[in-house]
């Protein structure tokens, strides 16, 4: 189980110094409930790359129900899960194709997959962009 040995942040309080304590890393926080199936998916795909990434990037997971504070701001309660970045305080956004750049909000089920994105958006967010073109068009997967 992922979700067991990825960070978790309890309060928004502890959402907002995760932002802020990074300076050359990007904060990639999982907001998602992890009794539900795709988010223990998400969550086990995060955990098998944490390793790999955490040179530039690092993984918090928060609980939609423990932490409700950014649900109605970020549009959370929609989705079973989504994955939202953070560089040095500020939010990154993402052009996946699907028409929602502010979070990833659907499956990815390959490790290299996921770590091309987090890649893609730190190498932005170290260039200044606000808003990155992901390395793939999504726009497909989304039923």
């Amino acid at each position: 189980m992922g979700s067991v040995f990825l960070p978790h942040l309890n309060t928004a309080w502890h959402v907002d110094q995760a932002i802020l304590s990074e300076d050359d890393r990007l904060v990639i926080i999982r907001f998602g409930r992890e009794e539900e199936s795709q988010c223990m998916i998400i969550d086990e795909l995060l955990f098998s790359i944490s390793e790999k990434i955490k040179n530039f990037g690092v993984i918090y997971l928060v609980n939609l129900d423990k932490v409700p504070d950014f649900n109605q701001m970020y549009e959370l309660d929609e989705d079973p899960f989504c994955l939202m970045f953070f560089y040095r305080n500020k939010h990154m956004m993402c052009d996946f194709g699907t028409g929602n750049n502010n979070k990833l909000n659907f499956m990815i089920y390959d490790k290299q997959e996921l770590i091309d994105i987090i890649e893609t958006i730190y190498r932005g967010a170290r260039k200044g962009k606000g808003l990155v073109i992901s390395p793939k068009d999504y726009s497909r997967n989304i039923y």
